[in-house]
Parts: structure tokens; sequence; C-alpha cells
């Protein structure tokens, strides 16, 4: 969830120095994967060289938590700065700065246009070994802020059908191939009844052409399984028998936050207990999961 703590107006500087104007930006997505960053600068802007473009990753405190982009003249009262998909930014959101190198610190970058049409329906290479998304976006402070993933391999989610037995699932597998074995798993997110036991997991085939796959998972063994209130079960793709799993999330796109905009039906099934309700939704960080919800909960 974008919880990026309050950033308070600027106060003016009573010293010698004027307050700093505020500086936006533009982003400019490509389909490899980079970011381009053109901020907007009053014609008399001044930067040193070692201006930078400073992402900080939400709550990181490491040495590998901080990156800075050359940022330089880019024509009258623009900036610009780079971020090529060959750096590698780790899972979580990214707040954006900008430092001009005058000896002030740095300040938080508003929100510009973005152009991340080259995002929709991206497609990457099926053998690209690790894949990298980075999604700017406006956060609830409108300030200017990525998403990040980095994932290898990664099973991509499409199409998405609910029916009153069960959800078909489509998709892409980047970074493998599926091999004899295959199958997609369910597994909850509850607790096991035993330390040390395995979560509760149902399993079904994949069926597969190329890098793409299907499979069908029905809805009666997971309701079966359910003990009370509201349970999430995530989703999961093994490549072949005896294969690490893979997440299945929906990723390639330009939409940063996937739970409040893709919505699917949540059903009626019949459990031993009690009548359930089951359906897929997206989770905050774009995973697919399914959430088996009990007479008092809304799915």
């Amino acid at each position: 969830m974008d919880q990026e703590p309050k950033v308070p107006a600027a106060v003016p500087d009573r010293g010698r120095r004027p307050a700093p104007v505020e500086l936006r930006a533009d982003c400019i997505a490509d389909s490899a994967g980079g970011l381009t960053f053109d901020l907007n600068a009053p014609a008399d802007t001044h930067t040193s060289w070692n201006a930078a473009l400073v992402l900080r990753l939400r709550g990181g405190d490491g040495a590998d938590d901080e990156v800075r982009l050359p940022l330089g003249p880019n024509g009258a009262g623009r900036l610009r700065a780079v971020l090529p998909s060959t750096v590698a930014l780790a899972e979580g959101r990214w707040n954006a700065y900008a430092d001009l190198g005058d000896g002030r610190d740095p300040r938080r970058l508003l929100p510009g246009v973005n152009d991340l049409r080259s995002l929709v329906d991206r497609r990457p290479l099926a053998g690209i070994g690790r894949l990298g998304v980075r999604i700017p976006y406006a956060t609830k402070y409108d300030n200017l802020a990525l998403r990040s993933w980095l994932r290898g391999p990664h099973a991509e989610a499409g199409d998405i059908l609910v029916t009153p037995d069960g959800m078909t699932v489509s998709g892409r597998l980047y970074g493998a191939a599926p091999a004899a074995g295959a199958q997609a798993e369910a597994r909850a997110r509850r607790s096991p009844r035993s330390p040390g036991a395995a979560p509760a997991t149902v399993t079904v085939p994949l069926a597969v052409e190329g890098p793409d796959f299907t499979f069908t998972l029905p809805y009666e063994e997971l309701a079966g399984s359910w003990r009370r209130g509201s349970e999430p079960w995530d989703l999961w793709l093994r490549p072949a028998e005896g294969a690490r799993p893979v997440r299945i999330a929906r990723l390639l796109d330009d939409v940063p936050d996937k739970k409040q905009v893709f919505s699917y039906p949540a059903l009626p099934v019949q459990a031993a207990a009690a009548q359930v309700r089951v359906g897929p939704y997206y989770t905050l960080d774009n995973d697919l999961a399914i959430r088996v919800a009990g007479p008092e909960d809304d799915a």
C-alpha cells in the first residue's frame, strides 16, 4: 500500500537564499523497461557536475536502497535523467527526488505527464532471464514515485475467466520453459495446523503451448478447506516437476496498483459447514490470489 509519510509544504527561507522552486518531472517509458525523466526548471536554474535525480527505496536503509542518476540540461528550462533498463531496482516503492548540487537537501519531485504507451501489453522476449518492471505514479500526497518489480522467472497472468465451478487463467512464462509435470498451485496463506507442516495446497495441471500456459482451478476443494473468516490463497506456477515455483502476477502494463482496478466476481460455493464465496483478486503487489470468505465476510 502507498504509505509514504506526508511531506509538509515548503517554508520560505528567511535567509539569503530564496525558497526552492517546485520541480515537476515528465516520464517516458520504453519497451525494454527504461525510464526517461524530463524536469521543468526555470531558465536560470544552475546545476553542478554532481546534480542527480535520486531514487530512494521507501523503508530501505542499505547502500543499494538509493540510486543516483546524472541530471543535466536538456534545452531551455529542462533537465533530463535516464534510468536504463540495465539498472536493477529492488522490488518496492521508490520515492523520486532532485539534487541540483546546490547544497540543499534533495527535494521531492512532483509528477508531470507520463507517457507509458510502451508498457501497455508489453511482451518481452520469452527467454529473458530476469524481468524488471518500473511504473511511475503519483502518490496520495501528489509526489512522484516508482513501483518496481524484479523477477526471474516470471509468470504473467493474462485473461481470467470466472465461472460458478472455478476459474481459468491464461498467461505467459518468462525466464523458464514449461516441461513435464508443470502445474499451477494454490497455497493457503494461513498457518498450517502443525508446526513445520507445509501449507494446504491445491494443484492442477498446465496446458502449455510454447511459453503460453492455461489452467483451470476448481473452487470445490478450496471451499472444502475453508475454516473461518476470509482466507486468501496465493497462486503459483511450477514449470516442471521438482522446479522452483514462480509467483503468478500481472506486471506487464501501465497500472501500478491493480487491486482497485481489476475486479472479478466472488461466487457462492457450498462448503461442508456453510456456503462460502470464492473469487480471484490481485494483491497489493499485483500478485494473483483467491479469497474464500464465509457468510459473515464480504468477499
